[in-house]
């Protein structure tokens, strides 16, 4: 997508993100967490920013229900859709990075193209995917939305894992992996944290 013509953006003459850093005492970073639906993405994520923010770490996190209610409620789940989903939602991650804050996402992000569209827009070097692992049966099972009973009665249309494909991530990919179907919350919750302070302590 190009930019429209007349368009003079302002971003050279605008305090820099050094500068917000520095006045955070922090560096920004994106964690794109990504997984099946119930693999307990919004449950690390919370418990990530409540943890960092005790430690005096400025975060966001940006939920993918929560997106969806507001800025992209326009969106559905066809492929186009959750391609323009990503874009947009990566775009709002760098905005937030521009700003020197640790940002966390939580969204099933299924395909290996849209997740490297989400780093190529945010930046390779400032984002760090980690896929939350848990089989299909297992989060069926924990079913924390009610949704694998309604995909199950054909009540969700593109549901991913049943009618839509994910993609896990290959060998080679840089990807954190946590896997929920192995490790206690706290336990992917220690791990992660130990990964994470280094990377946002100044």
């Amino acid at each position: 997508m190009t930019a429209p013509a007349n368009i003079h953006t302002e971003f050279h003459r605008m305090l820099g993100r050094d500068a917000k850093e520095s006045q955070l005492n922090q560096r920004g970073h994106v964690f794109w967490m990504y997984g099946l639906s119930g693999s307990g993405k919004s449950t690390l994520a919370n418990a990530l920013e409540r943890t960092l923010a005790d430690a005096g770490f400025q975060t966001k996190i940006l939920d993918g229900d929560n997106i969806r209610s507001g800025l992209n409620s326009d969106l559905g789940f066809s492929d186009a859709d959750r391609k323009e989903n990503i874009r947009r939602i990566a775009e709002v991650a760098r905005l937030f990075l521009d700003s020197g804050m640790v940002v966390f996402t939580s969204f099933i992000t299924p395909l290996r193209s849209l997740r490297s569209d989400a780093a190529t827009i945010v930046g390779p070097a400032d984002i760090t995917p980690i896929y939350v692992k848990a089989s299909f049966e297992t989060c069926a099972n924990r079913d924390v939305k009610g949704l694998y009973a309604k995909a199950a009665k054909g009540g969700v249309k593109h549901f991913t894992g049943k009618d839509s494909s994910f993609e896990e991530p290959i060998e080679g990919d840089s990807d954190w992996v946590i896997s929920t179907d192995e490790q206690s919350e706290t336990e992917s919750m220690d791990t992660l944290q130990q990964k994470i302070l280094p990377i946002i302590r100044p």
